[in-house]
């Protein structure tokens, strides 16, 4: 039986170290948190009419291609399955198939932001007042603002027109409010959803040195920061950009990817573009349960590792062109406080490179800016600075054509490589509660004739036990079947979040919520026994006094169940002749009596009783026929 059907990894915990503070951890346990908020405001983009002066700006200031990116559906299941693969130890997604991570060169080709230049680093406000009538000639009232963040709305509604024959401070003024809206509605999307820091806006003062910062870096320094925080299991939602996140699952994984219509293969600069207006018509039946599946059981087929091999070059800009080799750089990313490792050594394959094992991962401390307004932060981060100014030093090369087994090898050792069960737990629930039944059954037609009065004892005790424990399981079955419904709601909360089908307005919280009919392309053992599953206790089936019931048999489906009681020392053998398909049940009986310390008798099947292979147990009535029991008294 496969090791991994009871222990998900990692075996070596020296790389994922953090496996306990991991989403997959509580998904293993049965408590699911449903698909991630994901917060994003590309939908009204469009609603700002720029002018022919602002967008010579917006171009200088190094974000004419972002502005171009667009209001795509995000699909929250997808994302969300993608981030419970994402480990902020290595900053990389572990799949089966080895680690992939969104890297510089994706920035640059999908987003057309500058990978290479100077790091996003500059003041921290608490207040947003000064700054904005500085930079904007106008300060937000108080409802529009919170600490150092000002809402979107505000910024929209202040700034998105601007006079054709404005003056050219007016017009300056406008563009660093778009700008300030656009990095706010992408790159460094938050978490509350309608708000930016303001401490963005004095690198728009002048447009010209805006152009030289590595926007592209800060933009995957954020995303990097983002996906670590939403993989924990208290979080629940996520931010950064998302359609980054999204395109680049389309381009490399066979996962959810919409699908093109004929003739609209023509690729545009940058190549997020690709799947502007495109959407997968059976996307809105995938849940995270479907996705999460997907992605446990990937295959290399599903896997592009070089998507932009065969596009046409010409459309590449130049300066863009010029920088890619910092795409394999590994350093240190940075947006302000926010600094996160880029390690492309990891991923070689993503540059048509073999994989050896790659080195251990640095350590670093990821810092905070905490409250303080007017903080310098590059007094707080000279060591990460001084990693992305010898960026160019550390272009990691590959060999080619190189034997990867090795690095597979040790790869399944140190990754997590299921994040749902291959059992759903209300299938080992079903499994148990049949075991009990039959051993109850076994001990109720048992012949106690010819016995003397201590195995008569023993046996007694035995259906006592057994009795007991199947009586635990009533209230427990009666869970179940609440359990389902639990989920399905959550499964289909989790698909309506964000993505509203009406007008695109928030629903509001005392509105009730309308419930659709779950997706059935899952198993539907799936959906019992996740959120709740913590409430059943298995504890209660090992019990005191020197008497012990244990189940081996629920590490999966391939193993022949096994359940020992032990009793007194004393045992008890008898052949059951009335179960199914020739299995035989051993009750070994010890005539002479033993000490607590003496070694337990285990009952052996015959040897002609095969061991059940794990593909032809199709279902749990599958599994029960095929169970073993031995009672050791």
């Amino acid at each position: 039986m496969d090791l991994y059907v009871t222990n998900p990894g990692p075996i070596d915990e020296s790389v994922l170290y953090d496996q306990d503070k991991h989403v997959s951890s509580a998904v293993w346990e049965g408590q699911e948190r449903g698909a991630l908020r994901c917060h994003e405001h590309t939908s009204k983009l469009d609603q700002w009419a720029l002018t022919s002066k602002q967008l010579e700006l917006v171009h200088k200031a190094g974000f004419g291609y972002l502005r171009l990116i667009p209001a795509i559906s995000l699909d929250n299941p997808l994302i969300s399955a993608l981030v419970e693969r994402w480990r902020k130890e290595t900053n990389t997604f572990h799949f089966n198939v080895g680690e992939m991570t969104l890297t510089l060169e994706d920035i640059a080709y999908l987003l057309g932001l500058a990978i290479d230049g100077e790091p996003v680093m500059g003041v921290t406000y608490t207040s947003c007042d000064a700054v904005c009538e500085k930079l904007l000639g106008k300060s937000p009232d108080s409802g529009y603002t919170s600490g150092g963040m000002v809402k979107l709305s505000w910024l929209k509604e202040s700034f998105s027109h601007c006079s054709e024959d404005a003056p050219m401070e007016e017009i300056e003024r406008h563009t660093r409010a778009y700008l300030l809206y656009l990095v706010g509605s992408t790159i460094f999307s938050t978490t509350t959803g309608n708000k930016v820091p303001v401490m963005y806006l004095p690198l728009f003062e002048n447009f010209d040195q805006a152009g030289k910062y590595a926007w592209g870096a800060a933009a995957l320094s954020f995303l990097y920061r983002a996906l670590g925080n939403a993989s924990l299991k208290s979080q629940s939602t996520i931010s950064g950009c998302l359609t980054l996140l999204q395109c680049w699952s389309y381009y490399h994984l066979d996962i959810g990817r919409p699908k093109l219509n004929q003739g609209s293969f023509h690729v545009c600069f940058p190549l997020v573009l690709k799947w502007k207006g495109k959407q997968s018509g059976s996307s809105a039946n995938r849940d995270l349960i479907f996705y999460r599946k997907a992605l446990d059981t990937l295959k290399s087929c599903d896997v592009e590792w070089l998507p932009y091999v065969n596009i046409d070059y010409r459309i590449i800009p130049e300066d863009i062109n010029n920088s890619l080799i910092i795409g394999r750089s590994k350093t240190m990313l940075i947006c302000f406080d926010k600094a996160e490792r880029h390690l492309p050594d990891r991923c070689l394959r993503q540059y048509g490179m073999s994989q050896p094992i790659p080195e251990d991962v640095q350590r670093w401390e990821r810092k905070s800016r905490g409250v303080d307004g007017g903080v310098d932060l590059s007094g707080k981060m000279e060591l990460e600075l001084s990693e992305w100014l010898d960026r160019r030093l550390n272009i990691v090369e590959g060999d080619e054509g190189m034997d990867e087994s090795e690095y597979m090898q040790w790869y399944m050792k140190i990754t997590r490589r299921f994040v749902g069960r291959l059992i759903p737990l209300s299938s080992e629930f079903q499994r148990m509660h049949a075991a009990l039944s039959d051993i109850a059954h076994i001990a109720d037609t048992v012949s106690t004739q010819g016995m003397d009065s201590h195995q008569t004892e023993s046996v007694t005790r035995i259906r006592y036990i057994v009795h007991e424990c199947l009586k635990d399981q009533v209230a427990t079955s009666m869970l179940v079947s609440s359990i389902a419904q639990v989920e399905h709601g959550k499964r289909i909360r989790g698909k309506e979040r964000v993505r509203r089908q009406s007008n695109g307005k928030r629903r509001r919280r005392d509105d009730p919520v309308q419930c659709q009919a779950a997706s059935t392309e899952g198993d539907p053992d799936q959906s019992q026994l996740r959120s709740a599953a913590a409430e059943i206790d298995y504890s209660q089936l090992g019990l005191t006094d020197g008497l012990q019931l244990c189940h081996p048999g629920s590490d999966g489906v391939g193993e022949q169940l096994h359940t020992t009681i032990e009793v007194d020392g004393t045992s008890l053998c008898h052949p059951a002749n009335d179960l199914e398909d020739d299995t035989e049940t051993c009750i070994a009986i010890a005539v002479t009596e033993v000490d607590d310390d003496s070694q337990v008798c285990h009952a052996a099947m015959k040897d002609e009783v095969q061991a059940v292979s794990e593909s032809s147990l199709e279902t749990s009535e599958d599994v029960v026929k095929h169970n073993s029991y031995s009672i050791v008294v």
